[in-house]
């Protein structure tokens, strides 16, 4: 009999408590944790990603007690996309612990269980939506920008029609997605998607469970029986607001019939305000300029990006930084591009052919001396993913410099980025 990996085997805990994949006969007692500690609708998101196919139990652990399941935490995997490069990545969801068992490190053990599972899976990089601070502690940094979702002020005037719509044609429709809407779905996301240099497209498996989720609905404007736009909406709150999140439109005529179509989904008698998420350089923001809000934001908010092995994940960008210095006209060839976090450097060959494999070495503190860029760890995920890139980061951050400019702001630019995640960020 094959012995069970470190990631399916039941880990025994201080005071009788066990960590351990979930089952089947657990989805009862997981849900109703995630709705005492969450909200109602996670019991279902929960159940909709464990009985999935491409999910399946095993993306779940708990930390039960006897059969009392007291902790919980959920893996899901992602690909995230730099310039044409893709990376299989990881994203926790789905945390909670039972009040009587906080202050044991329960969340810990999950999210140790999480990261090795996360590996096994070949992932390189872990990106999160999470509580302030909090997951700092397990090896996430904020980087990636969360783009605002400003307030709309007034929606675009209806198309000039003759009764069936504009010039002859059938009216527009704002209808709820199905399942046969999904490829043309994706497509629209990723031609939106197409002008960022860093990308998380919603799964396969992430299309089923948000149709089937409570927290927002996936939407298409149909044109003549074409899909023409999408978007994600929130229900209506207590005071008729609503959120338009992950809008993708064909063009921009496409774009102002979406606005209006989810602007009358408040209901009526209400004072219910409209927010959009920008994704900036997109149809759709362009074509909604007009009826916006932009106002300057007055609190940062950030994805978590976690790297857990950094010569593995840069062995896996040699391709990227290659184009970035054929792109830049920099001759490095028989030179090593030299990447410090002070505790550990790393050092990339450049040869006529293309880059070399990752070497690891020890501490280094004075990557200058190398003519290296030095860039303290917790840094690095900005550096890597986020939008301010080597000249930004060395304007705010003391631990982040380098001696050779010009190659390392051609292998680390500042960078957009669009992420679609399970849960909405706003």
């Amino acid at each position: 009999m094959t012995a069970p990996t470190p990631s399916t085997a039941p880990i025994p805990l201080a005071d009788g408590l066990v960590l351990r994949q979930a089952r089947p006969s657990d989805l009862d007692r997981i849900g109703a944790l995630l709705a005492e500690r969450g909200d109602a609708g996670d019991a279902l998101d929960h159940r909709l990603v464990v009985t999935d196919p491409d999910a399946g139990p095993a993306a779940c652990a708990v930390v039960v007690h006897g059969d009392r399941v007291v902790s919980t935490a959920t893996l899901l995997d992602e690909e995230l996309r730099v310039g044409d490069l893709r990376l299989p990545a990881g994203q926790v969801e789905l945390v909670a612990t039972d009040p009587e068992f906080e202050g044991r490190g329960l969340v810990r053990a999950l999210m140790r269980w999480a990261h090795e599972r996360s590996a096994a899976r070949g992932h390189v990089v872990q990106v999160m939506i999470g509580i302030p601070y909090f997951y700092r502690l397990f090896g996430y940094e904020y980087a990636i920008d969360i783009p605002p979702a400003p307030t709309v002020h007034s929606t675009p005037p209806a198309e000039p029609t003759d009764g069936a719509g504009l010039l002859g044609e059938t009216a527009p429709v704002l209808r709820i997605a199905r399942p046969a809407d999904f490829p043309a779905m994706a497509a629209l996301q990723d031609a939106a998607q197409s002008r960022f240099d860093v990308a998380m497209p919603h799964s396969a498996a992430c299309w089923r469970w948000l149709s089937a989720h409570d927290a927002s609905t996936l939407r298409v404007l149909e044109r003549a029986g074409t899909i023409v736009a999408t978007a994600r909406t929130t229900p209506p709150d207590e005071n008729g607001d609503v959120l338009l999140a992950e809008a993708a439109a064909r063009d921009e005529r496409a774009a102002r019939d979406l606005l209006r179509a989810v602007a009358a989904l408040r209901p009526e008698g209400t004072d219910g305000t409209l927010r959009v998420v920008h994704r900036a350089g997109t149809v759709t923001a362009d074509a909604w300029r007009e009826f916006v809000d932009h106002e300057p934001r007055t609190q940062a908010e950030q994805y978590y990006v976690r790297i857990p092995d950094v010569a593995v994940l840069l062995d896996r960008l040699r391709p990227l930084f290659r184009q970035r210095l054929d792109a830049a006209g920099i001759d490095h060839t028989d030179r090593d591009i030299v990447i410090s976090t002070f505790g550990a450097h790393y050092r990339i060959p450049v040869r006529a052919d293309g880059l070399g494999g990752v070497v690891t070495g020890g501490a280094m503190q004075s990557p200058g001396a190398a003519n290296g860029i030095g860039v303290a760890p917790d840094q690095l995920p900005a550096l890597l993913f986020g939008p301010l890139g080597v000249e930004g980061l060395t304007r705010v951050r003391p631990d982040v410099y380098t001696s050779e400019e010009a190659l390392f702001q051609a292998l680390f630019p500042a960078l957009t980025a669009d992420l679609l995640s399970y849960y909405l960020p706003y």
